[in-house]
C-alpha cells in the first residue's frame, strides 16, 4: 500500500503558527487576513473599472498614496471613504438579510 507522508493537520499548523483560535495572536492573525482580502477586492476592481491609482484618487478627493495604501492593506479606509471608492469604481454595496 502507497503511504502519503505529505498529509498533514491544518488546523495544527496553524494553530503553531498563529496560535491557538480565540488567541489574541489568532484574532490579529484572522484580522489581518481580512483586511488583506479587501485590500485586494479594492485592488482588483479598479483594475477592472479600468482606472489608475491616480484617476480612483481624484474620483474620492484623495491623492495616489491613499490608494495605493489602501489597496496594499496599509490603511483601512472609513465606511464614507469605503462608499465613495465604491461609487467611484462603478459599484454597489447591497446589504440583504441573511
Amino acid at each position: 500500500m502507497n503511504q502519503n507522508n505529505n498529509i498533514y493537520d491544518v488546523s495544527a499548523e496553524l494553530e503553531k503558527e498563529f496560535g491557538k483560535i480565540g488567541s489574541k495572536e489568532r484574532e490579529d492573525a484572522v484580522n489581518q487576513a481580512w483586511e488583506e482580502y479587501n485590500a485586494q477586492i479594492l485592488l482588483d476592481a479598479r483594475k477592472n473599472a479600468q482606472l489608475s491609482q491616480s484617476e480612483l484618487a481624484n474620483r474620492i478627493g484623495a491623492d495616489k498614496s491613499y490608494v495605493s495604501k489602501v489597496e496594499r492593506g496599509l490603511i483601512i479606509p472609513s465606511v464614507a471613504t469605503l462608499y465613495r471608492i465604491i461609487s467611484a469604481l462603478g459599484l454597489r454595496i447591497e446589504l440583504k438579510p441573511a
